[in-house]
């Protein structure tokens, strides 16, 4: 099991980084990535609280802690730079909040998000709402993961980013953008979004084994 998308109290969930690593670990997760809400006026805080806990935690586990950031609610003209910002940080995941169809986010972020890619340190595109088809392919190119979530409301996309991930060839990953302990996925629940999201059987194990192979890239560094 994996997740790349999870909110301590350093931005607005309940839980602890050594909380959360616990319960994730206990369920038998390989990887968990921390991914707090930033933006110009906590990037710093959050990045280094979570750097820490993953140096000092990872020893002490089974399930490996990925330090990262959600760049949330910010001008789309400023992602580029806060995505290398907090690479240069020591953020290894950079997620980038999506036009959701639940939140008033900016008109323009799923695309400055897919143009910076993941060469400019985007490797995440969470719950991006009403994703075109040019988006998805864009994502295919420049190496942005797409978010199938399990979280309410952010979810009322997942069909549409899913048929039209699968189109363009794009890496889809389920998460589940958890903010508290009953957030937190099971294997099988994580297993039941990607297939209410349109997949095959087949298409979710292989999801599946994909991320597990993602965590991995990551986690080394690569």
């Amino acid at each position: 099991m994996i997740d790349l998308h999870c909110h301590t109290i350093f931005s607005d969930g309940e839980l602890l980084p050594a909380e959360l690593a616990h319960r994730v670990d206990a369920l038998g997760y390989r990887y968990v990535a921390l991914t707090d809400h930033v933006g110009p006026s906590n990037l710093e805080l959050a990045i280094s609280a979570c750097v820490r806990a993953a140096e000092e935690l990872n020893p002490y586990l089974n399930c490996t802690i990925i330090p990262g950031v959600e760049l949330t609610h910010i001008p789309p003209g400023l992602i580029p730079k806060l995505a290398r910002r907090a690479k240069d940080l020591g953020a290894v995941w950079v997620v980038v909040h999506g036009e959701s169809l639940v939140e008033p986010v900016a008109p323009g972020t799923n695309q400055a998000a897919l143009e910076t890619g993941k060469g400019g340190g985007v490797d995440l595109l969470a719950h991006p709402g009403l994703l075109t088809r040019e988006q998805a392919r864009l994502a295919t190119r420049n190496q942005v993961a797409l978010e199938l979530t399990s979280r309410r409301g952010h979810s009322l996309s997942n069909g549409l980013v899913a048929a039209l991930g699968r189109e363009a060839g794009a890496t889809l990953l389920v998460n589940s953008d958890s903010h508290s302990p009953g957030d937190i996925l099971t294997p099988e629940m994580a297993r039941k979004v990607a297939l209410g999201a349109g997949l095959s059987e087949a298409e979710a194990d292989r999801l599946r084994a994909n991320a597990l192979e993602i965590g991995a890239r990551v986690a080394a560094g690569s």
